[in-house]
């Protein structure tokens, strides 16, 4: 038994109508969660059935609920949780101290009434955007499964956890793309907020300046309930927004490079639907693209930040870390404070520039592909270096370019049933989320996942 492939909203009126308890919503989450513990480094079974049974009490008494109450929720294992250990998908933490208390992310989904199902498997450490663990296993998307197919990174479990209806949303974080990638691959809606709108207190970094944490669900309604939630916000409802007139930057510069025939296809069938809609899909240059993979030449803001933290423990236990992992890490190694303050500088004209080129075309938001690819089978990447680096490369590149714009994006599923997930990003600069949001609710309305 799994829950369901429902929104939040629909889980909210059965649960507000009698027609399930949390504790059996609870109990079809855990039994999916337990059938597939290579998406779950843990499963909190007896602390969910304790949550979701005070629900319930708490619900036939009468008592005024919070938004998520009685919703089982998976984490991604970098949020500390107390008493529980983030090992970050690491072997090398797996012996760490548990947690002394939870994050803030924890603590604001306890207090919205989540069940928290379990901790996801994960990328080590977040590095990478495919979602491979030697440690743990990778976890695969539901579609094609006779294949094998990744599930995208770094957030790989958290995305399966809600495809396969172990949770009915997840929370993971987004440095290059850890929750759109994932998302795309495995048909969900997944939002990538502007960087520090949600505190990363007690979240394990990756790279500070870059880190966010956001959700993976089922539409832009769940993921702006969610988001609320997150960044500690009272919950209101989306302004509604109109397709008729809007216009959408859709870049020339790279990012349908390497587009794959059916990512090609979904993406322009999407891109119809959005212009019937009444909107306008205007080709744009945006140069800065394609300067960005210069400004990172040696390793950028993940390298520098990801070795400060690293750099002990990778002299006391680097023969315990994927290879793949510590060497990117170990990039960082040759970053000079020269080198560092330099790229700051350097992001700061290229926000400006970017930001220019969107207002110069007079549009709301870029639109691209979230990744031009559709899941490449997990054999090929665990047995090639040259593939694994290649197509991880091509993994990022589209979603990483609004990271360092310090911008928000929401990745749309815009395929049709039974075809393999493809993911629309629509994205626009940073403190934009809600306006975004919005946006990208009309956008799912008339998308093809949607019919």
């Amino acid at each position: 038994m799994a829950v369901a492939p429902h929104t939040l909203a629909h889980w909210q009126t059965q649960l507000a109508a009698g027609r399930i308890s949390s504790r059996e919503l609870t109990e079809q989450a855990l039994d999916a969660a337990q059938a597939d513990r290579v998406s779950f480094l843990a499963v909190h079974a007896q602390a969910a059935r304790a949550t979701a049974d005070a629900t319930d009490r708490l619900r036939a008494a009468g008592v005024p609920l919070p938004p998520l109450a009685g919703l089982p929720l998976s984490i991604k294992d970098l949020f500390d949780e107390a008493g529980q250990v983030t090992r970050a998908g690491s072997s090398v933490l797996a012996s760490a101290a548990p947690a002394a208390a939870d994050s803030t992310v924890v603590q604001r989904l306890r207090a919205a009434g989540a069940v928290i199902v379990g901790r996801t498997n994960m990328t080590e450490f977040a590095f990478s955007g495919l979602g491979l663990n030697p440690h743990y296993g990778t976890p695969r998307t539901p579609w094609d499964r006779a294949t094998g197919r990744i599930a995208g990174g770094s957030s790989s479990g958290a995305a399966v956890s809600v495809a396969d209806g172990a949770a009915v949303a997840a929370i993971g974080t987004d440095t290059g793309g850890s929750v759109r990638i994932p998302s795309a691959l495995c048909g969900l809606t997944g939002f990538k907020p502007t960087a520090r709108r949600v505190p990363m207190d007690g979240v394990l970094p990756l790279s500070p300046t870059l880190d966010s944490v956001g959700p993976l669900a089922r539409s832009v309604a769940c993921c702006a309930l969610l988001d609320a939630v997150l960044a500690g916000e009272p919950w209101r409802p989306l302004p509604p927004a109109s397709l008729a007139g809007l216009r959408l930057a859709l870049p020339r510069t790279l990012v349908r490079e390497g587009m794959d025939a059916r990512v090609g296809a979904a993406f322009e069938a999407a891109c119809g639907a959005l212009s019937a809609a009444g909107a306008t899909v205007v080709e744009i240059d945006v140069p800065e693209f394609a300067q960005l993979a210069h400004l990172n030449r040696a390793g950028g803001f993940i390298a520098a930040e990801a070795w400060a933290w690293h750099a002990r423990l990778l002299e006391t236990a680097g023969e315990a870390y994927d290879p793949r992992v510590a060497a990117r890490i170990r990039r960082g190694a040759s970053i000079t404070a020269a080198d560092y303050l330099e790229l700051q500088q350097a992001r700061a004209r290229w926000i400006a520039d970017v930001t220019s080129r969107l207002a110069e075309a007079n549009a709301a938001a870029f639109v691209m592909p979230t990744v031009p690819i559709v899941a490449p089978p997990v054999a090929q990447l665990e047995a090639d270096d040259e593939a694994f680096t290649r197509i991880n490369l091509l993994m990022l590149r589209n979603p990483t370019f609004i990271n360092f714009l310090d911008g928000c994006a929401v990745t749309l599923p815009c395929h049709r049933a039974g075809e393999a997930p493809v993911g629309l990003m629509l994205a626009a600069p940073g403190g934009q989320d809600r306006r975004l949001l919005a946006l990208a609710a009309a956008a799912e309305a008339v998308l093809p996942a949607r019919h």
